[in-house]
């Protein structure tokens, strides 16, 4: 014969089973007998049926002498309790029973897949900006905390199950919250910098904050699982004298904190000004500098090529000197000497030939010189760039600032002889820089 006979011997049989809508904790008892009333509310006959929704968990608790012995089942369940499902009972229950006797155990159903609500509220409790301790500002918090069981062992180690309330644990729960949330919010301004008068505008950040905190002691202290925190109200009591004093003081401060940082970028404007003022100056001079040396070494260039004609000439008229004397050159007696004046005429023609090509390139080079242009002027632009005098630059700059995104038809641009700054796309100057962009590439295929 079985632990548990088919047979319905013991009086009627059991439907061990939770019908509450709305539970966290719920202890099963056989005919509605009250909490405690009799030993027989722990009695299971043989042959009882248990039936555990989806989402539900039934705890068997079974009370020895050396302690409590638990079996868990998870639902769907929906059949007669054999041994053979329940492990703890199997080892309990001797052959002594006869199969005949119920069996003590309380059972219970945890709820595993609703979730609880508490609203919470914390009333007015100070707060100070770590920057300004002389001032306490009223700051309260509300909102709704959103928990579950899921560590369902965890749970029932660390709350009784028997005459559970949910209201007495929502009450619990609700002030380690209101304590927590208060801890948190209190130093909020020290640990993560937010001031006090910026809390209200916070409440997101401050909201992940406390969640974090939250979560794992809710977990060790009650053993639920802290599904959301939604902090609804971060408020400031705007009539209190700390409030007024705190917002005064740092209003006071910022006014401050703006002035000193405009005095300080109107003179770091008016320096860099002045910086490119001399910048302009100096380029100026130096581009002066290199026309007059240019010019200075086309002229020493021409001088060279007229003294070294005067030279060549002076060359040539000592030649035609010697030429001339050497038609009397040869006897003693002074006579005409006919080898001497063909070498001279010789000497003469080839003397002829090399005025001719000096004349020739002295011409060519006046003419090269006369013809060669000066160099062309260097053009040079100031750019206006976020409200700053920048510059100057010249052509390759300013084509390399429009590549790079810096200059564009609506960037303000000065140069020596404009009386007013322009935009770069009414400089028809500048038309050529705009129109080499090449157009954004095609789309990957």
């Amino acid at each position: 014969m079985g632990l548990f006979s088919s047979k319905k011997e013991g009086g009627l049989m059991d439907v061990i089973r939770c019908d509450e809508q709305e539970y966290l904790v719920w202890k099963w008892r056989p005919n509605g007998q009250a909490a405690n009333s009799t030993n027989k509310e722990n009695s299971i006959r043989y042959g009882s049926s248990l039936r555990v929704k989806d989402g539900e968990l039934a705890v068997f608790v079974y009370k020895q002498k050396d302690g409590s012995l638990q079996d868990f089942i998870i639902g769907p369940y929906d059949q007669t309790i054999k041994t053979a499902n329940f492990p703890v009972l199997s080892s309990i229950v001797g052959a002594a029973f006869g199969g005949a006797s119920p069996f003590q155990a309380e059972v219970y159903f945890i709820n595993l897949s609703g979730n609880v609500q508490i609203k919470f509220g914390v009333p007015y409790f100070d707060v100070f900006d770590p920057r300004f301790l002389d001032f306490a500002v009223p700051m309260s918090v509300r909102g709704t905390i959103t928990f579950n069981i899921t560590d369902y062992k965890g749970f029932i180690k660390l709350n009784r199950l028997i005459n559970f309330e949910l209201e007495d644990f929502k009450k619990q729960i609700k002030d380690a919250v209101i304590k927590y949330v208060k801890a948190v919010v209190t130093n909020v301004p020290q640990d993560n910098g937010i001031p006090v008068l910026q809390m209200e505008r916070k409440i997101l950040e401050i909201n992940d904050i406390v969640a974090q905190y939250l979560k794992p002691r809710l977990e060790t202290d009650f053993g639920v699982n802290m599904k959301g925190l939604d902090i609804s109200t971060i408020e400031a009591d705007k009539e209190s004298e700390g409030y007024a004093e705190l917002r005064s003081v740092t209003a006071r401060q910022t006014a401050n904190t703006i002035e000193a940082q405009t005095i300080v970028n109107v003179k770091n404007m008016a320096d860099m000004q002045s910086i490119n003022a001399k910048n302009m100056d100096e380029t100026l001079k130096i581009q002066r500098e290199e026309a007059q040396r240019a010019q200075r070494l086309q002229t020493e260039t021409n001088f060279m090529g007229a003294h070294a004609l005067d030279q060549q000439t002076e060359v040539l008229k000592t030649g035609a000197a010697s030429l001339g004397q050497m038609g009397n050159a040869g006897g003693s007696g002074g006579g005409f000497n006919a080898a001497g004046v063909m070498t001279g005429m010789m000497m003469g023609g080839a003397m002829g030939q090399q005025m001719a090509g000096m004349m020739n390139n002295m011409g060519q080079n006046m003419n090269q010189a006369m013809n060669t242009p000066p160099p062309p002027p260097q053009i040079q632009y100031n750019v206006s760039i976020n409200g700053q005098n920048s510059g100057p630059y010249n052509m390759q700059q300013l084509g390399q600032m429009v590549q790079s995104g810096q200059l564009t038809v609506n960037t303000y641009v000065w140069k020596q002889g404009m009386q007013n700054w322009k935009l770069a796309g009414n400089v028809a100057e500048l038309s050529s820089l705009f129109g080499a962009v090449p157009p954004p590439p095609p789309p990957a295929m």
